[in-house]
């Protein structure tokens, strides 16, 4: 056997080794090479052997064997420095590299201009700012500050380090750019999260260089694309995308994600749907992306598409992807569905526990929420910060005023978790739902930072539901500093007046929101349909069956009649849409979501909607009516929570 093996090893030639090395070979191939040329006896006088061995060992990630080589070689050239500062580098190892770059001056090895770039690059990777500058001025010393890619470690290195003066002035001063110069000063904007200035290279480079932007300009932009920007410039980055780096799976990716955090999900489900037609395979970052813009959009149907196609290609075990299918479901309503991913997870870590937490908190089961949170407690896993919002904000949703309170308890006293605004809004919403208004007022005054539009918004609704007139002026009075924009808060006073007879007051209100030009936000509901999702707008006649539609929806109103149905029109403004009171509560944009849903689909199927604002009382009132007069579960998702509609009632218990 041992004689076969040899005689196998020895039939390769070096030329042909020396070919097979240039061309990256596995781990296997690369050890039989290597025992040939150990047997050649070609390794101790061969240094491009060596080299070679080296670089390919490196690639395998087999960095210790690299190490070995290095240091059995007898004589070494700077040359064999730059391959195993390079080689750290690549495998992540950036202190084993500036330990080594360290070494060549003790043992007098003149770093060069491939030394420097590969230095800098583990000063980036490390953050290392120190060695960075040293390096720096070594550079000077050497007259290397002209050099291309110096230039360009240099930018990448203080971009990495929070020196982005010093980035731009390298930048401004050297020479000749290429692409990667571009590249590496907008990719120190976007790690700094300054996304608009990101672009504004972006642009510079576009209508001020001979240089076009590449997929490498957009995975530059990769780190700042949780940030919100404005229309101008997602429209320069769909141009960008679409002229320069469409066949590159990152550009995507990074297009898909900007879309999400911009509050534009439809765009984000229509590009993801391109893919296919593109001949781009989505990886698993695509869809770790484009799930939340599934959940957004109630789109299950794609949702469980892109679930399949996960498992097609075999992306599971991944916690990211499965902390985003569980998202995804329970944004559905589907909590089966997110359960299961969740029970069939090989490791858990406390995203994945306090999504489940949110899922059922969200659909109003604020027991089995608890129990979720208590069961990350017994597994060894501790609670963060963002751990205990969903928490509190179940037991408020389900009225567990003495659960809550515990766990604010916990939160403080146990765990040392300095609240923020989002407990405190937790805690303002769990007592006003408990009817506690006089309690919520307080807590608020003795709060230890300054209560923002969330906290005094939660009060203000609990003084709407509860009747406080007195508490509830002074809830808005704070709002109307805070945000005197967000018509919101305008409609739930008008409200609480409307409630008390104080029909002057809502004119009032109604004449300050002329003044102020306060414009409330048009209500948009969503329901996907073979996987094509459809919006309506209130009194919409622009969807193709709108005919249909209305003819339907008349129809269903009579049968609500028939059961004592009486459109609710005591809230002058009617919590949030643009509607007039009677005949045109009708045709508000649940409504006409739900018929069409009803007209397409076959009896007893559930209807999913997403609406983008506050369901109005009068929608609520027919959603459950129509939930028992079609015999139809109807899961709608406000900007609150979600409401589960079945046989004339609702999860929520009629508080939202």
């Amino acid at each position: 056997m041992y004689d076969h093996f040899l005689s196998n090893i020895m039939s390769l030639t070096e030329h042909f080794c020396l070919k097979i090395l240039d061309k990256c070979p596995d781990i296997q191939q690369l050890r039989r090479i290597h025992c040939r040329l150990i047997i050649a006896g070609n390794l101790a006088s061969a240094s491009h052997v060596a080299l070679k061995l080296m670089k390919a060992y490196s690639e395998c990630r087999q960095i210790t064997v690299t190490r070995q080589l290095f240091d059995e070689f007898p004589q070494k050239d700077v040359v064999f420095y730059n391959v195993m500062i390079r080689s750290y580098v690549n495998n992540r190892l950036y202190e084993r590299a500036i330990h080594m770059y360290r070494s060549m001056s003790r043992l007098n090895i003149v770093p060069d201009h491939f030394t420097v770039p590969q230095v800098l690059k583990a000063c980036s990777g490390s953050e290392n700012l120190w060695v960075g500058l040293q390096t720096y001025v070594s550079v000077l010393k050497k007259g290397l500050h002209s050099n291309l890619y110096v230039g360009n470690g240099l930018i990448t290195m203080y971009g990495k380090c929070n020196r982005l003066l010093e980035a731009r002035k390298v930048f401004d001063e050297m020479p000749g750019r290429d692409v990667v110069s571009w590249n590496s000063l907008v990719a120190a904007y976007a790690q700094n999260g300054m996304f608009h200035d990101a672009l504004e290279v972006c642009r510079t480079m576009v209508h001020s260089s001979s240089l076009e932007p590449n997929a490498g300009t957009m995975a530059s932009l990769s780190p700042a694309v949780t940030c919100s920007t404005s229309s101008d410039n997602l429209i320069f980055m769909k141009e960008m995308f679409m002229n320069h780096a469409r066949d590159s799976l990152v550009s995507w990716n990074v297009m898909i994600a900007v879309y999400v955090h911009n509050s534009m999900p439809a765009d984000a489900v229509n590009l993801y749907l391109e893919m296919e037609s593109c001949g781009i395979d989505p990886d698993s970052i695509t869809v770790a992306s484009v799930l939340p813009a599934c959940g957004d959009l109630s789109a299950l149907s794609l949702g469980r598409k892109i679930h399949e196609y996960v498992k097609r290609k075999r992306l599971l075990p991944n916690p990211t992807l499965e902390n985003a299918l569980i998202d995804m479901y329970a944004k559905c309503g589907s909590l089966n569905d997110a359960r299961k991913v969740f029970d069939e997870m090989q490791t858990r870590d406390v995203v994945s526990w306090t999504s489940m937490v949110s899922a059922y908190g969200m659909t109003g089961d604020g027991q089995t929420a608890v129990t979720i949170f208590s069961d990350m407690q017994r597994s060894g896993l501790t609670p963060d910060s963002i751990s205990f919002v969903p928490v509190l904000s179940a037991c408020s949703h389900a009225g567990l005023l003495d659960q809550g309170k515990r766990f604010f308890k916990l939160m403080t006293d146990e765990y040392k978790i300095v609240p923020r605004l989002e407990h405190f809004a937790c805690m303002v919403d769990l007592l006003g739902r408990s009817g506690r208004i006089n309690e919520a007022y307080e807590f608020i005054k003795n709060m230890k930072m300054e209560p923002n539009d969330r906290i005094w918004g939660a009060l203000l609704s609990a003084c709407k539901v509860h009747s406080n007139m007195d508490i509830g002026l002074v809830a808005a009075d704070h709002l109307f500093q805070l945000v005197p924009e967000q018509a919101g808060y305008y409609v739930l006073l008008s409200n609480i007046y409307a409630k008390a007879g104080r029909w002057k007051d809502v004119t009032t209100i109604r004449s300050s929101m002329k003044v102020k030009g306060v414009k409330k936000e048009p209500g948009v509901s969503n329901v996907e349909l073979n996987n094509q999702v459809h919006s309506f707008l209130a009194g919409d006649q622009s969807h193709p069956q709108s005919k249909q539609i209305y003819e339907e929806l008349d129809i269903i109103v009579g049968k609500m009649r028939e059961l004592g149905y009486v459109p609710e029109t005591d809230s002058a403004l009617h919590d949030i849409e643009d509607e007039d009171k009677g005949n045109h509560l009708a045709v508000h944009s649940e409504k006409l979501a739900i018929v069409f849903v009803i007209i397409n689909t076959e009896p007893f199927t559930p209807i999913r909607i997403t609406k983008n604002l506050r369901v109005c009382e009068d929608c609520h009132i027919a959603a459950k009516l129509i939930s028992k007069i079609a015999e139809r579960e109807i899961i709608l998702r406000d900007t609150n929570r979600f409401h589960h509609f079945t046989n004339g009632f609702c999860s929520c218990g009629d508080y939202w």
